[in-house]
């Protein structure tokens, strides 16, 4: 595709059902309204179901909100349950919500936060629903990543939870290169049924309310560069907003903004880090999130590395 990707080449959604987590602010907020804007019915899945409902007021289209709090395995029960219910037909499952430089808490099940919510809610909520995207044809699992998922990130199986000691920093790079991990070996499972496929993205550098826990000797670099570094919460959304419409993506891709190092710009297609591709630790995460979350993805078939 020639020239730019903008909102305006999101094609018609009506038909179409959007799960959006994290939608009452920033990126989920933005990618909920564009969805809406072109047709789509739009669950905004929340922690807060009043700042969700203030939220939904603000967005002109067919928009409803379920309460869904990540950092429970019996909420997120509870909230597949309300979706299952109300929805035989999921077309898009965004998985946006996620927290970030988190002092070391853990989460209602004793998961590390930033693991537990950003990576193993996510698991666990996509397992949960995966058979109500299965039926459609050109439904889409999209999880939200970032460049963080580089930045001094591994998968630490002796110490997922952090236990031993904590780094925010660190543990944010895990969660996010996490997310990239599922997202591939997700895909895998999914590619012989043919009907969804499993896409991320990432939103460069966004002035959204997800850096409030950034650590205080970065606070004020991070204030005065921000004009300069960052770019708005809807053109952040844009990469999530493109893996989940546009024809032409394929599983197992990964979008970003398409201006040097990421940063921000219009989304493209991207790449991401040597680790993201391992597979060994893909199926190991996938064991391990399973056993972690009781979520098991019956509806797919496993793939052998091999195959």
């Amino acid at each position: 595709m020639s020239g730019n990707w903008t909102e305006q080449h999101i094609p018609d959604q009506h038909g179409r059902v959007a799960i959006v987590t994290g939608a009452n602010t920033g990126l989920g907020f933005e990618t909920a309204r564009m969805l809406a804007a072109r047709g789509a019915a739009v669950v905004l899945a929340v922690r807060d179901v009043e700042k969700g409902k203030q939220a939904a007021a603000r967005i002109t289209g067919d928009v409803t909100v379920q309460a869904l709090d990540l950092a429970s395995l019996d909420a997120i029960r509870s909230a597949a349950a309300d979706l299952r219910a109300t929805h035989p037909r999921i077309d898009l499952l965004i998985n946006n919500a996620g927290v970030m430089y988190t002092p070391r808490q853990t989460t209602a099940d004793g998961f590390e936060l930033q693991f537990g919510t950003n990576h193993l809610g996510h698991f666990a909520l996509t397992g949960l629903l995966l058979d109500r995207l299965l039926p459609f044809p050109g439904s889409r699992v999209v999880t939200v990543s970032s460049t963080g998922h580089r930045i001094r990130a591994a998968i630490h199986f002796d110490d997922l939870q952090w236990e031993r000691s904590y780094s925010r920093v660190a543990a944010y790079g895990q969660a996010k290169l996490a997310n990239l991990m599922f997202t591939y070996e997700l895909q895998r499972r999914l590619a012989p049924h043919g009907t969804t496929v499993a896409v991320a993205a990432h939103p460069g550098v966004s002035n959204t309310e997800l850096a409030r826990n950034t650590p205080a000797a970065l606070r004020g670099p991070i204030t005065w560069l921000a004009p300069l570094l960052t770019q708005k919460a809807e053109m952040g959304a844009l990469p999530t907003l493109r893996a989940a419409t546009d024809p032409a993506v394929t599983g197992g891709q990964y979008y970003g903004p398409g201006n040097r190092g990421e940063v921000h710009g219009y989304p493209k297609l991207v790449t991401s880090s040597p680790d993201s591709h391992d597979q060994a630790a893909q199926q190991r995460l996938w064991t391990v999130s399973e056993e972690l979350t009781g979520v098991t993805f019956s509806a797919v078939t496993p793939q052998r590395m091999d195959s």
